[in-house]
């Protein structure tokens, strides 16, 4: 047993993976992972920018699809093939917890972050063209992306929301599911329990962008610098305070005989990105039920070695308030923060695809030439 398996044996919950490589998948890395208590896995346009172009294991069949497809289409079989892969390492899990663990989250292409009927159309493919139980298709939190998120429960798929940064979206995303579930009902479906979801709800990037404007305004204001790396864990708090009222009273509780499974928080991001912090700072502080922390590798590690397995996500739900508050008092408004964060992050996503679809056209180019 690892602290892993306490986390969710003791706590209720699951923490995932946020990395995935094929030499992991070949070599057993993943695996192992899983033994010692990973329960899921998420990936990103960056992770396989940084995997597709990091290693050579990608080299032998990209080359055999140089001159049949576009590069873009190679890069995908490429994706799919690695998701299936861990879909199954992860099935087990899957199997055992009756549906509720065991996901692997593939993300639709990031130039769709602002396009309604593509993100539908993209997520419905992949999910027909993957086809697995346990396979969760990523959609961003973007305004115009909500009502596809929506769309995609109303057809009964599972979705992973990705890029929430405000209380507002989590709302709306919480919603979307809701309504989506009771439209699944309405078109005669008695069985909700094949419908699985969790809203990521992103962390350590939220107290970067509040630190540097805390550090803007404060001019020497001891009270406001003494707020710097508390804002994240604070709104995180309060989202799990949302998802805990949502997720309770008449309507949920339909929803709930029909079998529909509660989304889950996942918080995302939770690497330390600023090393005066303690590297479990997004990790310790947000341990509570039904609830998902995805983790790089490193944090993955930190944790096993020295994580502390205690619910904290609910015990200072005040002080929480208090500290956005204080905030907004000072002049930073949280809302504009995850806007910011919103656009920097489709940008960043779509930065990496763009910057691996050039590599892989250099290499498609440089194959041809031999």
């Amino acid at each position: 047993m690892t602290t892993l398996n306490d986390l969710y044996d003791d706590q209720g919950q699951s923490p995932w993976l946020d990395n995935l490589r094929r030499d992991w998948l070949q070599d057993g890395t993943l695996a192992r992972l899983v033994d010692q208590g990973i329960r899921g896995v998420t990936s990103n346009p960056t992770i396989f920018a940084k995997a597709i172009s990091g290693q050579d294991t990608y080299d032998a069949q990209f080359s055999s699809l140089v001159g049949t497809v576009p590069v873009e289409d190679a890069y995908w079989d490429m994706v799919v093939d690695d998701i299936n892969a861990a879909l199954a390492i992860l099935r087990p899990v899957y199997d055992r917890s009756d549906g509720g663990d065991g996901f692997v989250s593939v993300e639709v292409a990031p130039s769709l972050a602002h396009d309604t009927e593509g993100t539908i159309t993209a997520a419905r493919g992949l999910h027909e063209r993957i086809a697995q139980p346990n396979v969760l298709v990523k959609i961003p939190a973007t305004p115009e992306c909500v009502p596809a998120i929506r769309q995609m429960i109303t057809e009964g798929r599972s979705i992973n929301v990705t890029l929430i940064f405000s209380l507002t979206r989590y709302a709306e995303v919480i919603e979307a599911y809701l309504s989506g579930l009771e439209a699944l009902a309405a078109s005669g479906v008695d069985d909700l329990s094949d419908v699985s979801s969790v809203a990521s709800f992103f962390v350590s990037r939220v107290d970067t962008e509040v630190d540097n404007r805390i550090e803007a305004l404060a001019d020497g204001d001891a009270d406001l610098l003494a707020l710097r790396g508390r804002a994240a864990v604070a709104q995180a708090r309060l989202a799990y305070g949302l998802f805990l009222d949502r997720f309770a009273g008449p309507r949920w509780e339909a929803l709930a005989a029909k079998g529909a499974r509660k989304q889950r928080p996942l918080w995302a991001s939770t690497s330390t990105k600023n090393p005066a912090y303690p590297d479990l700072a997004y990790v310790d502080t947000l341990i509570g039920p039904d609830t998902v922390n995805t983790m790089p590798d490193a944090t993955v590690a930190d944790f096993l070695d020295h994580g502390t397995v205690a619910r904290t996500v609910d015990s200072d739900e005040v002080g929480s308030r208090a500290v956005i508050d204080r905030l907004a008092d000072a002049g930073i408004d949280m809302e504009d923060v995850a806007a910011t964060l919103e656009t920097e992050g489709v940008a960043s996503f779509a930065a990496s695809f763009d910057d691996l679809m050039g590599s892989l056209t250099d290499k498609a180019a440089a194959l041809a030439g031999t």
